[in-house]
């Protein structure tokens, strides 16, 4: 994205940061809020490594399927996660700020339609512990598979939303041998948002710095005004929905100021760029053409580049939180993709 793309033509100003989005389509289509059933979809992104990686070991959950748990990392950090019904696999991946919690449309609609369903809260947010070290890519990875391996999940479908999209990704491209059978991405960070040489599309390193400095001074006012562009409610015929905007600050609320601040920086500048190429599974990739939190010509279209199987569809008009305000698109897609 050039810096004209950060002019206010083009952009969405939260006390003083540039949200960029793609100015070459600033209408927004009628969106639909049917099959609304809980949740507020969010992510703005994934991963940069800051420092070691500690390793990661299981604490076995209880036996049977009883709805949730914990999983314990060898660092002490408790992971909290969903585990509802029988069937194949699907592990859904929250974006920042939030929890598994994001995932109530999906997860409900899935366990309907005969999947087992399992939802992590990553380590620093929801109820997992709030973790002042390994707020990184390669540990968010590390905690999947810690999880992956205490329920023994096989043949499972990943799903990610934002960073939880680049989670899926170094998921998938470094422990996923033999366990995966296809991913989602949906609206996700990968390869990379902040801008570099390789990466001149991307967004200046000033924006999710502006991130920072508002997270620190007010954490609580910051996350009352992302989830308006989030969920494009600033656009015409738009309005707000209360409920998934309070949802949406309530999961943000939840988690560690530390563990959120360190995870701009993991979702902005770690470069997986690798990890898409290394996807051999089947994945589908999911953006909305109006999505003013992670521009899909530097995400989506660039993922479609790099990922060797991959099924592309970008949606008019649909947000950065599409997987909420338009549920009762995004499931019957995901589920056809599923049942391929």
């Amino acid at each position: 994205m050039r810096d004209a793309d950060l002019k206010p033509s083009g952009s969405i100003i939260i006390k003083g940061t540039t949200m960029a989005f793609d100015p070459t389509n600033p209408s927004v289509s009628t969106v639909s809020r049917r099959g609304l059933i809980g949740g507020a979809t969010m992510a703005i992104g994934a991963a940069a490594v800051l420092g070691e990686t500690p390793s990661v070991a299981a604490v076995a959950p209880a036996a049977g399927n009883v709805g949730d748990g914990f999983v314990t990392a060898t660092d002490g950090a408790r992971l909290f996660y969903k585990d509802w019904g029988k069937g194949q696999p699907v592990m859904f991946h929250h974006g920042w700020p939030l929890t598994a919690d994001d995932w109530d449309a999906q997860m409900l609609y899935f366990l309907g339609h005969g999947y087992r369903v399992i939802a992590m809260d990553r380590r620093g947010h929801g109820r997992s512990t709030q973790t002042t070290s390994g707020n990184d890519m390669d540990t968010y990875a590390s905690d999947v598979a810690t999880l992956v391996k205490a329920l023994d999940l096989r043949n499972a479908i990943h799903i990610g939303h934002s960073t939880g999209g680049g989670e899926v990704a170094r998921y998938v491209a470094r422990h996923g041998q033999g366990r995966v059978a296809k991913a989602v991405l949906v609206s996700s960070v990968p390869p990379i948002m902040v801008r570099t040489p390789s990466n001149p599309g991307g967004l200046p390193k000033s924006v999710f710095d502006g991130f920072r400095s508002q997270l620190a001074a007010d954490r609580a006012e910051f996350y009352w005004q992302v989830p308006v562009p989030f969920y494009g409610f600033n656009r015409p015929g738009k309005p707000v929905i209360e409920g998934v905007r309070r949802n949406w600050w309530r999961q943000g609320m939840m988690g560690g100021a530390k563990a959120q601040y360190d995870c701009i920086a993991a979702f902005s500048e770690t470069d997986q760029t690798g990890d898409l190429k290394a996807m051999t599974v089947p994945v589908l990739v999911l953006q909305g053409d109006d999505d003013q939190i992670v521009p899909y010509k530097d995400a989506a279209l660039l993922q479609a580049k790099l990922i060797p199987n991959n099924t592309l569809k970008i949606y008019p008009g649909f947000s950065h939180g599409m997987l909420t305000v338009n549920a009762d698109v995004l499931n019957p897609d995901i589920l056809a993709f599923l049942k391929k």
